[in-house]
């Protein structure tokens, strides 16, 4: 069910406390997405997310999606106890509606070149516009932990990277993405931009899974990204959104 974010003029998917499922800019409103040109460690990257959002004439509860990346996968408790600072600030912000965290996210770690602490790389984040604009949405990365529940047990095929089990792993993730863009009320149609996070080889699945699967979006291909999901023995993760601005600052 979407829930609305009213101050911040998005819905969004319930998720878990460290991320929503996914956000879509209500009518006469869209979602600007902005990579930064040199990443910042994460704390800092909220400072520039505000210093950003003041230039557009924004405040804080345009905020929608955080993407970062960290030095290597977390521990599942590790992964829990940096969601909890992460979510602090979301907190001291104000973001939460009720006892929900709207904003929408990813984490991966870099195979190479990774950041010495967890930084931010990019953000997203609501801006108004014409009301018969085409909608805009961000949906959040998820790797094959079974549910979002963050326990070791609810990895699908846990420790089994084999040809077989990475097919089931990226069925399921693919699963997880028509899922949540059918939820926030969205369609293929939308989307402009996937990403794709594994360290391990697509041979055989992006053509038996992924574009059988992403119909019109086959067009704009995807990206590779050769980094790992956030926690370990996690092997794959996606990410997607359809946007009118992609920004770099």
């Amino acid at each position: 069910m979407l829930i609305a974010k009213s101050e911040g003029h998005y819905h969004f998917l319930k998720g878990i406390d460290p991320y929503s499922c996914g956000v879509i800019a209500d009518p006469g409103w869209e979602i600007v997405h902005v990579t930064l040109e040199q990443a910042l460690p994460w704390r800092q990257g909220f400072d520039r997310v505000e210093a950003h959002l003041q230039e557009a004439g924004r405040d804080r509860q345009a905020l929608c999606g955080m993407e970062l990346r960290s030095p290597a996968p977390f521990t599942m408790a590790g992964f829990v106890a940096f969601n909890r600072g992460y979510c602090q600030v979301l907190k001291a912000w104000d973001l939460y509606v009720g006892e929900l965290n709207p904003v929408a996210r990813t984490n991966v770690a870099p195979l190479f070149d990774p950041p010495g602490e967890p930084v931010l790389h990019a953000f997203s984040y609501t801006v108004p516009v014409a009301t018969d604009a085409p909608r805009t949405l961000v949906i959040a990365g998820a790797g094959e932990l079974r549910e979002g529940i963050l326990l070791e047990q609810g990895i699908v095929r846990s420790g089994d990277t084999s040809a077989e089990a990475m097919r089931e792993k990226v069925g399921y993730v693919v699963d997880v993405m028509v899922e949540r863009l059918f939820g926030l009320g969205g369609a293929w149609e939308m989307i402009n931009a996937v990403d794709v996070y594994t360290v391990h080889s697509l041979d055989g699945l992006v053509e038996d899974i992924l574009f059988n699967r992403i119909g019109p979006v086959r067009r704009h291909g995807f990206r590779w990204h050769f980094t790992r999901p956030p926690v370990v023995d996690i092997e794959f993760e996606m990410d997607m959104r359809g946007v009118r601005r992609d920004l770099v600052i």
